[in-house]
């Protein structure tokens, strides 16, 4: 009998203890989808402030440079303002309930914290230094203006402090003012500029500042529709977390009929010239479209897209028909 020669032992490999995952080396879009640069529609206020201002101050370089400069002040705010928001919304797991089953529809990649791509304390910083910035650059802008109104001043201030504190610290987006908060900060951002530039305002400024405003909040409501149990899982109150989806959709009613109310009620008691109402006529018919499609079709994310390009397609209503109108008063 052949003797077996047994092969010799080999002792198993110790197992290294893993540690933790190394963070997220983040990339400049990482950072800018943070900061959520491809949503325009409070930067698209300036064109309009510009165009509101032309008749009264004409095509000067220094009112184009302060408007940039107020671009990049108005950038840094809301890139503060979102950071912290993502932050928050991740701590409470709301945004991983309103992202994480429509991630397709809505763009995960667009919540680095969710996504993975960023941590909390990357994002953290950068809310901080956007924090900074935005009080550096409004300090400049209010320094460089022509003009110093007590109420614009204290409206940038107001503006800066709110947007810090949306989802942060006093968290006012979770106390029930965020509806106040998306209109307000849009009416803000037409009237502060135009006050800094002119030194006053008017009743028609007024006027196409709220329809600005407005817009945001609109569509800021049907988000608040579909997010309606993360946010009120998290603790957030909006209309949408405290009323029945009927009184909801009632409400969004009506507020969308206050805007129409506005644009056509302004000209019959003198504030707006005739041009307004008919040029924003499209406007009144994409809002009736946007809510037959997010309640009677009940696509509410739909309806929503529908809603940022109503507030796009009516800003570019505006600039156009001040443009206009500025032409034909011959400024130069």
């Amino acid at each position: 009998m052949t003797d077996q020669v047994s092969a010799p032992s080999v002792s198993p490999t110790p197992e290294v203890p893993s540690g933790p995952a190394a963070p997220p080396r983040p990339t400049l879009g990482t950072y800018a989808r943070l900061a959520k640069l491809d949503i325009v529609d409070y930067y698209i206020g300036l064109p309009l402030v510009f165009a509101l201002t032309l008749p009264l101050s004409g095509m000067r370089v220094d009112t184009v440079g302060l408007l940039l400069l107020i671009l990049v002040a108005e950038i840094a705010v809301v890139a503060a303002m979102v950071a912290f928001d993502d932050v928050t919304g991740h701590r409470d797991g709301s945004d991983a309930a309103n992202y994480g089953s429509d991630a397709a529809r809505r763009r995960l990649a667009r919540k680095p914290l969710v996504a993975g791509t960023l941590t909390e304390p990357q994002a953290l910083r950068f809310g901080r230094v956007a924090t900074v910035a935005s009080v550096v650059l409004w300090t400049l802008v209010v320094a460089l203006a022509p003009h110093r109104p007590l109420w614009a001043v204290i409206g940038a201030a107001l503006c800066l402090v709110a947007s810090i504190q949306y989802s942060w610290g006093l968290k006012i987006s979770y106390r029930g003012f965020q509806e106040i908060f998306l209109v307000g900060l849009g009416v803000g951002w037409i009237l502060v500029p135009y006050g800094l530039l002119i030194g006053h305002v008017d009743g028609f400024v007024i006027v196409q500042a709220l329809i600005f405003g407005g817009g945001p909040m609109i569509f800021g409501l049907y988000s608040n529709t579909n997010d309606a149990d993360g946010d009120r899982a998290a603790g957030r109150i909006t209309v949408a977390t405290m009323v029945s989806p009927r009184v909801n959709a009632t409400f969004i009613i009506a507020l969308t009929a206050v805007e129409t109310l506005l644009v056509t009620g302004s000209h019959l008691v003198g504030i707006a010239p005739l041009w307004f109402p008919l040029v924003l006529l499209p406007v009144i018919a994409m809002r009736v479209s946007q809510l037959f499609i997010g309640f009677v079709l009940g696509d509410i994310l739909r309806a929503r897209r529908m809603a940022i390009h109503t507030h796009r397609v009516t800003v570019a209503l505006l600039i156009g028909a001040n443009l206009v109108v500025a032409i034909l008063m011959g400024v130069s």
